[in-house]
């Protein structure tokens, strides 16, 4: 059975709220995820009017699914899968490995990438955490600048394993910037031969 409520109390940084059905609905309040929403679907605000069904999760407790704004139309789900975070990242960093090994990559850009990708994976699973716990979040100019400076295939790795960071649009959009910038930084690093002067630097031949 389908129930009609208004969503309250909505966190728009965790991508969660509740849903309180219209008086007479026969039910009490539900929480309600943004993945319970249609693909495509804008973000919801409180005071939305929603159409949904329930569930229950392992604990009893009431959930929202199969979201639909009213008057919404119901829409095929289309089978998508999700961005490969990990195996992008993963896939990277071996090439930056391979490249060394044949000598395309100096090995300061690959130690680089492994040292500030740990760091990276390490801030987005603090941050993960203390998101959980009500706890100081980590400032997302500061996730950034990490991933800009070359962490950004630990931070991808880090979305994925946590599920954190993927569903927020703004916090992605301004990531993906930062990743071509760091691309592009690195290319003229090893065009330039400053990559090179480096690794001859820290290993001293």
């Amino acid at each position: 059975m389908r129930l009609v409520g208004r969503i309250s109390g909505w966190n728009e940084e965790k991508g969660y709220g509740f849903v309180t059905p219209h008086a007479g609905g026969g039910s009490v309040r539900a929480f309600v995820h943004i993945k319970a929403f249609q693909p495509g679907s804008r973000r919801p605000v409180d005071g939305d009017l929603i159409s949904y069904s329930v569930s229950k999760d392992d604990r009893g407790r009431a959930n929202a699914v199969d979201v639909r704004y009213a008057g919404q139309k119901i829409e095929q789900r289309k089978s998508s899968r999700p961005m490969p975070r990990l195996a992008i990242g993963v896939l990277f960093l071996l090439a930056g490995v391979f490249g060394v090994l044949f000598g395309f990559i100096p090995f300061a850009i690959i130690a680089g990438y492994v040292l500030l990708s740990c760091l990276s994976y390490i801030m987005y699973s603090v941050d993960k955490a203390a998101a959980g716990k009500g706890m100081q979040r980590t400032p997302e100019s500061t996730l950034h600048f990490v991933d800009a400076l070359g962490g950004w295939p630990g931070a991808l790795m880090a979305q994925q394993r946590f599920r954190h960071k993927t569903v927020k649009t703004s916090f992605q959009s301004v990531f993906w910037v930062t990743v071509l910038i760091n691309i592009v930084a690195t290319i003229w690093l090893i065009r330039s031969g400053a990559a090179r002067s480096l690794t001859t630097a820290l290993l001293g031949s």
